[in-house]
C-alpha cells in the first residue's frame, strides 16, 4: 500500500511540471534609456528609519514612452523590495513598476497609461512586511 502511494505521488509530481510557456521562455530584454531620450525628473533618494541608501532616479522621455532610472543605488537588504511611483511620499496612491533589480544602476518601463506628472515620489517599498526603505521626490528639469 505505501509503494502505492509514493508511485501515485512521484507520477504526479512529474507530471505536474509544466514547459515553459511562450510568455516566460527565454530572458526578458533589458531595459534600457536611448541616448537621444529627455531628461524630465530627477531626485535623491533618502532613507527611511533603520535603512541605510544612497543614488538617484531619473525620469526619461522618449516621444510617448517614459522610463525610470535609477543609479548607482546602494541600499540596505530586504525581501520583496518594490519601486514605486507613488502620488505621496507613503506607498497609498502609487504604481507598482516591479522588484527592486539590486544595487547598480537599473531601468524600469512606466506603463504608457500612467500620466507621470501627476506621480511626483519614488518609493522602494518591502511590499512582504510593508516597510518603506526609500524615498526620493522628483524635480521637474524642464518644462512638461
Amino acid at each position: 500500500m505505501k509503494k502505492l502511494f509514493f508511485l501515485i505521488g512521484m507520477t504526479f509530481f512529474f507530471s505536474s511540471c509544466e514547459k515553459e510557456g511562450v510568455l516566460t521562455k527565454g530572458s526578458n530584454p533589458i531595459p534600457t534609456i536611448n541616448n537621444t531620450a529627455v531628461l524630465k525628473y530627477s531626485g535623491t533618494f533618502v532613507p527611511t528609519s533603520g535603512i541605510t541608501v544612497q543614488g538617484n532616479v531619473n525620469i526619461y522621455a522618449q516621444g510617448n514612452k517614459y522610463q525610470l532610472q535609477i543609479e548607482n543605488i546602494t541600499i540596505t537588504d530586504g525581501p520583496d523590495l518594490k519601486v514605486y511611483l507613488s502620488k505621496s511620499d507613503t506607498p497609498s496612491s502609487f504604481v507598482n513598476l516591479g522588484n527592486f533589480k539590486g544595487n547598480g544602476t537599473s531601468v524600469y518601463d512606466i506603463p504608457a497609461q500612467v500620466d507621470v506628472s501627476e506621480y511626483p515620489y519614488v518609493l522602494i517599498h518591502c511590499q512582504q512586511y510593508n516597510h518603506l526603505f526609500a524615498i526620493a521626490e522628483l524635480i521637474s528639469k524642464q518644462s512638461n
